[in-house]
């Protein structure tokens, strides 16, 4: 291995060990406890080091958010793989998007509700981005119905299911009747 392989490995392991360090952070305290200072004194190394990885906490946010999309992607394949019929794969599909939202509350922010930088919806939409959309839209574009936009129907269900996680979240929705709304959802909402 060359002097300069080994630079780049060890970069991208430092790399790799301050995003998880800051989703580990984020996850026990909040958003609001990951600085610069705390992440730099968390993996020991200095703040310059984590400046020449990342140019501040937007950049460290951004960069969670397309670790949690890849995860979120993965989770929703997974679930929706093992159901046998349409409406069994959006009955899954839409679960495990909730149980990823409620166990990853940090990841789910950095992906939906705090500013990582990132474009959506738009060319230079990052892949993973782009790929848990098209997590989505594999199961709900059978089910989006005859002269209906598949992707305009995604975006709807999506809409639905975000607003039942955030409102969850936040106690404005009873946790016991969780299964219940998702019933609702993919009864009214999928034509099956």
């Amino acid at each position: 291995m060359s002097v300069q392989e080994r630079k780049e490995r060890e970069r991208a392991e430092r790399e790799r060990l301050i995003v998880a360090t800051a989703r580990e952070l984020a996850e026990q305290q909040g958003w609001d406890a990951v600085t610069t200072r705390r992440l730099a004194e968390r993996i020991e190394y200095s703040q310059p080091v984590l400046y020449s990885h990342f140019r501040g906490k937007r950049e460290i946010i951004g960069a969670v958010a397309l670790q949690g999309a890849t995860e979120m992607a993965a989770a929703m394949r997974a679930a929706t793989s093992v159901a046998d019929d349409p409406r069994a794969r959006v009955t899954a599909l839409a679960r495990a998007y909730l149980d990823f939202a409620e166990r990853n509350p940090a990841v789910y922010d950095a992906l939906f509700q705090l500013d990582g930088g990132l474009a959506y919806a738009q060319e230079d939409t990052p892949e993973p981005l782009k790929d848990a959309f098209a997590a989505l839209l594999e199961t709900l574009d059978e089910v989006a119905g005859e002269g209906i936009d598949p992707g305009l129907f995604t975006e709807v269900f999506w809409a639905a299911l975000h607003g039942l996680a955030t409102l969850t979240r936040a106690g404005r929705l009873l946790p016991e009747d969780a299964e219940p709304r998702v019933e609702l959802l993919v009864d009214r909402l999928a034509i099956l």
